[in-house]
């Protein structure tokens, strides 16, 4: 099912939602969306803060909550955050929307609602090694590489691919012909979880669509 509209949209519809579902919550919408500065590739932030005693609860009902705004194709969780007893990040994917409308949720329990450094840092807040995907991390850095590469932001992109191929033990890393490093990034994750495989080849056609075909290299 498509969205009927906009990326504002959206962001508006996931605010709200979240607010009902949880009294005496607050969804604020951060980022470039919120400041105007927003552009073809910017994502959606919002900040969710939610009741100390609420907080188990909300993260327990934050998936059935979101499809209530659109199909949900998935949810991951910031591995840095994902023990916490007071702070998470999700990255949320929705359905046939397009990949640059990814939602990053900021969840934090009010107490620590202005401590941006909250549990950052912290071993006993981050995941243990296998409960979060390394391959699906990469394909979100051959996401944002798109992303900075369309922007001409070349470090930024020469970053994100060299990160995505040492995620996953890959002994690869960027060129500066950024469509095929990240078509390469995209198949080496999917060959590492072959449920990733429909979402690599949509990251390798967005290359395609937004930098170009062919062996084009930074300047």
């Amino acid at each position: 099912m498509e969205f009927r509209g906009d990326r504002e949209d959206l962001a508006d519809a996931v605010r709200a939602v979240l607010e009902r579902g949880c009294p005496g919550s607050r969804a604020t919408l951060l980022g470039s969306l919120a400041t105007g500065k927003a552009d073809a590739y910017s994502d959606i932030d919002i900040e969710w803060v939610v009741p100390d005693d609420r907080f188990a609860a909300c993260l327990a009902q934050v998936g059935a909550l979101l499809r209530l705004v659109h199909p949900v194709a998935e949810v991951r969780v910031d591995p840095d955050f994902l023990r916490s007893d007071r702070r998470r990040l999700l990255f949320v994917r929705f359905e046939q929307v397009p990949l640059f409308w990814r939602l990053d949720l900021s969840v934090r329990a009010r107490s620590v609602a202005d401590e941006t450094d909250y549990d950052e840092g912290n071993p006993a807040a981050r995941a243990h090694e296998g409960e979060w995907s390394r391959p699906a991390s990469a394909l979100a850095n051959a996401i944002g590489a798109v992303k900075a590469a369309a922007r001409h932001r070349n470090g930024d992109a020469h970053g994100l691919v060299d990160r995505g191929f040492a995620r996953i033990g890959e002994a690869d890393s960027a060129t500066g012909a950024w469509t095929d490093d990240i078509k390469r990034l995209a198949r080496a994750a999917a060959r590492r979880e072959p449920r990733l495989a429909t979402l690599a080849q949509r990251v390798a056609a967005l290359a395609d669509e937004h930098l170009g075909h062919g062996p084009q290299r930074s300047g």
